[in-house]
């Protein structure tokens, strides 16, 4: 009987299929670009954050053990801290993601339990890569965005098969666990190491040196993630493309701007070892408060549907587990995205320019008074550093950092062409207290022309019975489990496209 059901859910009227020559329109007569897949990407976002996982893991246990046959048992117990709490929630990451309590599983949930949950999916994913493409398989939806193409919108619509769908969700899973790992374990990680060897006053052992190479690369990796997300989020119905130059403005932009914030803590709390709690605390408890001092101004209500068969008390741990990883990124560097609880996706849509300016300003400021407090107060072990050279070699990294960020929302934003304003044009109203009347009139006339809410009559959605989504919701709007599948899946479409003229 449940055969019958499951059968029943997976058949669909299909419509008649249309000539091969004429292309589906929209609703507004646009031709559509219709992609067929053949194959799929590998699945490298996938092997690179396993490899990074276990490579700061098994660095971090040989500098363990190296404190241990030291005597060095603080040291020892908060790198050990820093290995095991975010391991822990990488592996509650990957069990919700996944659902794993819910099926018969017992050799994931077993490698789960000795914190080797990445290794089991990252072999998930190849197996799933290597056997796609061997036989023909039914898609499973088909999805729809539009491609920005000399400052105008083209829609496209592609098939997404059992194979890829997969993939998918294992791309969508490590990519929140690679930001748990930059953020709860190797931003921490990082500090307590630079800390430790000021403080001890030693050379840098190999293994503390490889550690923080390795922390360091994490860090700036989950901030390039949490960046292309936040992206994807905010452009859910476009097609997001990041092209190799503008990963290498966002590499510059961001570790600069997380070493620099370190590094100002670091040495802040070698002269000032007491303050350094209430200044973490500060920054910590006003970017975990602030999402929720927004959430009760707007009197706004908690989503309903983050995750099926959640009560208020899950749900609520759930996002009180958001704003903590939240508040960790703001912490280090710009989270690149404004939490709104009372969302679906829980991301602001909106870019607001003045959230950026006050945020680089305030820590630009912070970080310039840490600076300036340990140059004050530093102990007799900086003698042989120029101290003043020092300061204004963190100041002028973190312009740098600045100035990178800049570089990149003008000119390598994927969507910069969709932008209402961007930063010269926020720079020239602060400049004039005004906007030139051509660029708003620019504006109104020429918009782009924005993706239909409804599929056309002849689209044919074939949804798995567990993955169907609410009544009267489309695609675009499915939230950002869907949002991560498309972004990779867009690449594959640039092989496999096939432009139909109408």
């Amino acid at each position: 009987m449940e055969k019958r059901d499951e059968a029943e859910n997976e058949i669909v009227e299909v419509q008649p299929q249309q000539h091969p020559h004429s292309a589906p329109k929209t609703e507004n007569g646009d031709v559509v670009l219709v992609i067929n897949h053949s194959h799929v990407h590998p699945p490298l976002s996938v092997v690179l954050a396993t490899v990074l996982y276990f490579a700061e893991v098994v660095c971090a246990s040989i500098l363990s053990k190296q404190y241990h046959d030291s005597d060095d048992t603080i040291w020892m117990g908060l790198t050990i801290t820093f290995i095991l709490v975010p391991a822990v929630l990488i592996q509650l990451t990957l069990t919700f993601i996944h659902r794993d309590l819910d099926m018969d599983r017992p050799l994931v949930l077993f490698m789960h339990l000795l914190m080797l949950g990445p290794l089991i999916r990252c072999i998930e994913a190849l197996v799933t890569y290597f056997r796609a493409g061997r036989q023909e398989e039914p898609y499973v939806t088909i999805s729809r965005k539009m491609k920005l193409k000399k400052d105008k919108g083209l829609p496209m619509e592609w098939e997404i098969g059992h194979s890829e769908r997969k993939l998918a969700v294992h791309r969508n899973a490590f990519k929140r666990t690679a930001i748990i790992q930059a953020f709860l374990g190797s931003t921490p990680q990082l500090t307590l190491q630079l800390y430790a060897a000021i403080q001890e006053k030693y050379i840098f052992p190999y293994s503390r040196l490889v550690l923080m190479i390795l922390t360091l690369i994490s860090i700036t990796y989950g901030a390039l993630v949490c960046s292309v997300l936040a992206i994807n989020i905010k452009y859910d119905e476009y097609k997001v493309h990041v092209r190799p130059l503008a990963y290498l403005v966002m590499i510059l932009w961001r570790g600069l701007e997380i070493a620099t914030r370190v590094v100002s803590l670091v040495l802040f709390s070698t002269a000032l070892n007491h303050w350094i709690i209430p200044v973490g605390l500060a920054n910590l408890l006003f970017f975990f408060f602030l999402p929720w001092v927004e959430f009760w101004a707007r009197k706004g209500s908690l989503p309903q549907n983050v995750e099926k068969n959640m009560s208020k008390l899950g749900t609520v741990v759930v996002l009180s587990m958001v704003t903590l990883l939240y508040a960790c990124i703001n912490v280090f560097c710009w989270s690149a995205v404004q939490l709104n609880l009372a969302d679906h996706d829980l991301i602001e849509k909106k870019p607001r320019w003045n959230r950026v300016a006050l945020y680089y300003s305030a820590r630009f400021a912070e970080n310039v008074l840490l600076t300036v407090l340990w140059y004050l107060f530093k102990s007799d072990f900086y003698e042989y550093v120029c101290a003043p050279l020092l300061v204004v070699q963190l100041v002028v990294c973190y312009g740098l950092a600045v100035f990178f960020m800049l570089l990149f929302y003008q000119f390598c934003h994927p969507c910069r062409r969709i932008f209402h304003s961007n930063v010269e044009d926020y720079l020239r109203c602060i400049c004039c207290h005004r906007q030139p009347k051509a660029e708003e009139k620019a504006e109104r006339q020429e918009p782009l022309p924005q993706p239909s809410q409804e599929h056309p009559p002849e689209l044919v959605v074939l949804l798995l019975p567990d993955e169907a989504p609410a009544p009267n919701s489309h695609t675009d709007q499915q939230g950002e489990g869907e949002t991560d599948k498309v972004e990779d899946l867009l690449d594959t479409a640039d092989h496999n496209s096939v432009v139909v003229g109408s």
